[in-house]
C-alpha cells in the first residue's frame, strides 16, 4: 500500500490515543515504517528526529542492534510463561538487577505491562499493607495538583486532570490534593536562594490533620510531565519525603517518565537523596521496545503479605507480567546503560542542552524556559491574538515540516530526545526550535 492507502484505512478503523478526530481526519499525518538511532522514517522515506523519544520511552533510540538481537535470541527460546506459581530466568535476573539500583537493595519487584498498571499495583499494595497491619482505615492518598499517573481509574483518581478525565470523575475515589511546586513559575515569587519550600505548607497541613487515614503520598519526582514539564527543586522532594516519615505515611515515587537517566541520574529521586517506599517504573525499562513496567517495593512491606497464619496474599496480576521477551530486552537495556555510561553521558549532554536553551529566555512571547537533565521545556505566552496552546501547536506543525517530531503539552513545547542523541544533533534541534518560535512570534 502507498501512504494515502494507509491513511485511508487508518481513518476507517484506528482509534488513536490522545488524538483529536479532526487532527487525524484533516492532516496528512506521517505513517512511520522504520526507526534507526534517533530518527524515525515514514512510508514516503522522509526522516524525522524523534525529539520526544516516542512518548518518552526510547531512551536508547530505535533499532539498537543489541536490543534487537536480545529480542530475537529470546524469541527462539521462550516467548511467554506466566509468573503465577512459576518463574523464568529473565524475570528473576531482572528483578535482582533492578533491586541493585536502589539505596536499600532489599526490594521486591512486581511486574506489569504499562505505567498505569504499575501505579495501580502501587496503590493497592499501599492500601493492603495497612490492612495487613490491622489499620484498614488508612486507605486515603495524597497527590499533587496537576499530577498525571496514567489512565486507569485508580491512576486517574490520584492524577486527575479535568481536561483529560472529566467524564470519569463520578467513578473516582476521593484524594487529598496538595498544590504542586513549580520552581520556574513559583507561586510565591521566590528564588532558590530564598526558598524554604513554603509551597509545601498545604501538604504538611493535610498530613498533620489526616495521617491516621492516609496510606501514601504519590508524586512524580522532580518533574510533573503531562502537566507541562513542571520542574521543582530536589529540596522540595526531600521535604515531602521527610513529611511522610514524620507522619508514618508511605511515599510512592512515580518514576515512569523520569526514570532511567532522563534527569541526569538513574532515578529522579536520587537528586533528593531519598529512598521511597514504593517506586513505579515503565517506559524506558525495556528500552521502549516492548511493554513492561514494574512496582518496586521495600521488603518490609512485602513481608506483611504472608499467607500464614492469616492469608494476606496480594491477589493481583497481569497476563504478561514479567514477559520473557520484555525481560530479555530490559536486561540488555540495563547492560548497555552500565557499559556505555548512558546516565553520565545524558547528564553531560543535558548540561550542554540547558546552556543552548538559555538564549530562548529572551525571546518575545516566552514565559519560561526550564530544564532537567536531557529534558527542556518552553512555556509560551499569548502573542498577537494567539493563545499559548495555539502557538505551541503552530511550532509543532512547523517543526514537523522540518523533520522534527515533538508533541506540545498545552502551551508548553518540550524536548525529550533519546539519551544517545549526538551533540551536533542537539545543537541543530535547539536552532530549529528557536526558528520555529521566531516564526510563531511573527518576527520572520
Amino acid at each position: 500500500m502507498n501512504t494515502e492507502d494507509y491513511r485511508d484505512l487508518d481513518r476507517c478503523h484506528l482509534w488513536h490515543p490522545y488524538s483529536r478526530h479532526s487532527a487525524m481526519r484533516d492532516t496528512a499525518f506521517p505513517v512511520m515504517v522504520r526507526g534507526e538511532g534517533v530518527y524515525l522514517f515514514d512510508s514516503d522515506g522522509r526522516r524525522y528526529l524523534d525529539a520526544i523519544s516516542s512518548w518518552w520511552a526510547c531512551n536508547l533510540g530505535h533499532s539498537h542492534p543489541r536490543l534487537v538481537k536480545a529480542i530475537a535470541r529470546q524469541a527462539e527460546r521462550l516467548q511467554h510463561s506466566m509468573l503465577g506459581n512459576l518463574s523464568h530466568p529473565g524475570a528473576i535476573e531482572l528483578a535482582a538487577r533492578l533491586a541493585e539500583l536502589f539505596p536499600s537493595r532489599r526490594r521486591r519487584v512486581f511486574f506489569s505491562g504499562d505505567g498505569a498498571s504499575a501505579v495501580e499495583a502501587a496503590l493497592k499494595i499501599a492500601v493492603q499493607y495497612w490492612h495487613n497491619l490491622g489499620q484498614p482505615e488508612r486507605r486515603g492518598f495524597v497527590s499533587l495538583e496537576n499530577a498525571y499517573h496514567g489512565d486507569t481509574l485508580g491512576a486517574v483518581s490520584v492524577g486527575y486532570l479535568p481536561e483529560f478525565h472529566a467524564p470519569f470523575q463520578p467513578l473516582l475515589f476521593p484524594v487529598f490534593r496538595a498544590p504542586a511546586p513549580c520552581c520556574g513559575t513559583c507561586a510565591h515569587g521566590l528564588r532558590s536562594s530564598t526558598c524554604a519550600q513554603e509551597c509545601l505548607a498545604p501538604m504538611a497541613d493535610i498530613l498533620e490533620k489526616n495521617a491516621a487515614k492516609i496510606a501514601a503520598v504519590i508524586v512524580e519526582p522532580m518533574c510533573q510531565g503531562a502537566a507541562g514539564m513542571r520542574i521543582y527543586a530536589p529540596a522540595c522532594l526531600a521535604k515531602m519525603a521527610a513529611l511522610c516519615r514524620k507522619h508514618d505515611v508511605l511515599l510512592i515515587a512515580d518514576e515512569i517518565a523520569m526514570g532511567f537517566g532522563r534527569t541526569g541520574r538513574m532515578f529522579a529521586f536520587e537528586h533528593a537523596g531519598i529512598d521511597p517506599d514504593i517506586v513505579c517504573l515503565g517506559k524506558g525499562l525495556a528500552g521502549g521496545y516492548l511493554p513492561m513496567s514494574a512496582t518496586i517495593v521495600r521488603e518490609a512491606l512485602y513481608e506483611t503479605f504472608a499467607d500464614q497464619p492469616v492469608d494476606h496474599t496480594f491477589y493481583h496480576g497481569h497476563t504478561f507480567a514479567g514477559n520473557p521477551m520484555a525481560a530479555a530486552v530490559a536486561l540488555e537495556t540495563l547492560r548497555i546503560y552500565a557499559e556505555d555510561r548512558i546516565v553520565e553521558r545524558a547528564r553531560e549532554a543535558g548540561e550542554r542542552l540547558q546552556e543552548a536553551m538559555a538564549p530562548i529566555r529572551g525571546l518575545s512571547g516566552v514565559r519560561d524556559v526550564r530544564g532537567l537533565g536531557l529534558l527542556a521545556a518552553i512555556e509560551l505566552d499569548e502573542r498577537k491574538g494567539q493563545s499559548g496552546p495555539e502557538r505551541a501547536r503552530q511550532v509543532a506543525a512547523w517543526l514537523l515540516q522540518q523533520g522534527v517530531l515533538i508533541r506540545p503539552l498545552g502551551s508548553v513545547v518540550y524536548l525529550m530526545p533519546p539519551l544517545i542523541t549526538p551533540d551536533p544533533v542537539l545543537a541543530q534541534l535547539v536552532q530549529q526550535v528557536q526558528a520555529a518560535l521566531a516564526q510563531s512570534a511573527g518576527s520572520t
